[in-house]
């Protein structure tokens, strides 16, 4: 057995989807982590279960999307539909096809589709990649206790929950992905501001067959039960007849009795139905932000620096962008070609992000089951028919933007950006319909190539120089010297297409190593220094 380090280039704290996808991103490129743990993060969570595109994207860079797929308990001819009705067998409202774009059919926005799968096996996934990368060693029930920081670096006390023993590791950079209570960010003195509660939900995890054999025979990723008797979300959520079902719960800290539980499935479903409770989660809908996303040594990403409502996915999936961002950063700037503007303005970028993001999920709570109600609603004859019509024409122009978001998940950018050069063109407006642009700031548009492949699989691990159509070979030079001379990664890539020429809007792109466009042009190889030195944040 190793002995466990006492310096590592890079602590990160939380090994939940968070923490593991920052000690990948860092790891895959050559960077040493320690992850240290609290809980074992065993058994059954009641937690996120879509993978958004723009996530398994991430998982395509780092070889496990497949093995994202083959953990998934959904076989993978499973619509992933959701469907709006009165009670599990009961009278249909609303139907959503390819929620989350996770039809495994080939799109030509995106590489990867979404994938509808319990975070815990997200978890198992990540952990099985982590545990292949020798430079990342993992600690688990391991307790943060305190840090301090100075501008060369930092040192971390630890505590053992086996034996209770403290220890010391120093890193040059830490990061916190250890959620919303995080210890990190007390450490740092930093509070979350602008909270708001919007209401109390207890997630229940249970196995019951006989969901299974109620559910009609349209199958679908979510049930959204809407009865005035206890309106819901029931979801299929593994194998084994195992399911999750999230209600309204008491405010407060109440707690409701295991036979208050079944009585509140049982109204849900419409029927009785036989269930062995496996956990049980209570939460509170919250959007609040971190007054600091840290800095200098020390930067908090996911639920560590921002909070909100779980509708529309993107907890989870967010805080993955969020590794991913300050991943690339801090292993730039450890490996010496990455300026002092690099990490600096990790929050500059993602603050906004977030922003826009929350807004959205708190439009999409503002729609709940319960809020779909109507006297009527489960009537017979002509009455009926036109209550279920009218709550049905609701469900669907406000839940749209919740089911069939693309435009949130890759649209979001970084324009205004220190680290992009702007080209005097405005950015697109963020919107649910995703319109792919290569505007400075914006991710790199996705294409099909004519052998089959990603346009994605052709970018490098750091800066790619995209050439759309014929360049002067002298523009290319500029750029790789400019590369060579700072050090940076740098991979050209000669994709002569009038399609994506016209798609990109140039000829030429400088893309990130996180797949976002820093640069576009057309034939200006004498700015190429500049650019570079912009793009990895040397000013």
């Amino acid at each position: 057995m190793s002995t466990p380090r006492t310096r590592s280039q890079v602590l990160v704290v939380g090994a939940g989807p968070v923490g593991l996808s920052a000690a990948i991103e860092l790891a895959t490129r050559g960077v040493d982590v320690v992850i240290v743990e609290k809980q074992s993060r065993a058994g059954y969570h009641p937690r996120a279960k879509t993978t958004h595109v723009r996530t398994v994207e991430h998982m395509r860079r780092w070889g496990i999307a497949e093995k994202l797929r083959e953990a998934s308990p959904l076989p993978p001819d499973y619509p992933t539909d959701v469907i709006f009705t009165t009670r599990l067998r009961g009278r249909e409202l609303a139907h959503f096809r390819n929620a989350f774009f996770g039809d495994r059919v080939r799109d030509d926005r995106f590489s990867e589709a979404a994938q509808w799968i319990p975070q815990y096996k997200v978890e198992a996934v990540l952990r099985d990649k982590v545990a292949t990368l020798p430079n990342v060693e993992t600690r688990l029930s391991t307790e943060f206790v305190s840090l301090d920081a100075t501008d060369d670096g930092v040192v971390a006390r630890l505590r053992s929950e086996a034996t209770g023993e403290t220890s010391e590791i120093a890193a040059d950079y830490l990061i916190g992905a250890d959620g919303l209570a995080s210890a990190v960010r007390r450490a740092l003195g930093v509070a979350m501001s602008g909270q708001r509660d919007l209401g109390r939900h207890v997630n229940v995890i249970a196995r019951s067959p006989d969901l299974a054999r109620l559910r009609p025979d349209n199958r679908a990723i979510m049930y959204w039960l809407c009865n005035p008797d206890c309106p819901g979300v029931l979801s299929p959520m593994d194998s084994g007849d195992v399911w999750a079902f999230m209600c309204p719960a008491p405010a407060g800290d109440e707690k409701l009795s295991d036979a208050r539980l079944r009585e509140l499935l049982d109204l849900a479903v419409g029927e009785h139905v036989e269930a062995e409770f496996l956990a049980i989660d209570y939460w509170t809908a919250t959007r609040a932000t971190a007054d600091s996303y840290g800095g200098g040594r020390v930067f908090l990403a996911g639920d560590a620096c921002h909070v909100h409502p779980p509708f529309g996915g993107y907890g989870m999936n967010m805080g993955i962008a969020d590794a991913v961002d300050i991943g690339w950063k801090v292993a730039a700037t450890l490996q010496g070609w990455g300026g002092p503007g690099l990490v600096a303005n990790y929050e500059a970028e993602r603050r906004p992000v977030h922003d826009a993001v929350m807004d959205e999920a708190v439009k999409n709570y503002a729609l709940l089951p319960k809020d779909m109600l109507h006297p009527d609603l489960e009537a017979n004859g002509p009455t009926g028919d036109a209550a279920r019509r009218m709550i049905g024409d609701k469900i669907r122009e406000y839940k749209a933007n919740e089911f069939h978001t693309l435009g949130i998940v890759l649209g979001v950018n970084y324009a205004g950006s220190p680290l992009v050069i702007a080209d005097g063109t405005p950015a697109p407006a963020l919107s649910r319909i995703y319109s792919p642009s290569a505007h400075p700031g914006c991710l790199a548009p996705h294409a099909w190539l004519a052998d089959g492949a990603s346009l994605y699989d052709r970018f490098g691990p750091g800066f790619t120089l995209l050439c759309l159509a014929h360049v002067e070979s002298a523009d290319i030079a500029a750029f790789e010297r400019a590369a060579r001379e700072a050090g940076a990664p740098l991979r050209v890539v000669h994709v002569e297409n009038e399609n994506l020429r016209d798609l990109y809007g140039a000829t030429l792109a400088l893309v990130r190593p996180d797949q976002y466009v820093a640069w576009r042009g057309d034939g200006e190889g004498g700015a190429a220094r500049d650019v570079l030195d912009r793009a990895r944040g040397a000013f």
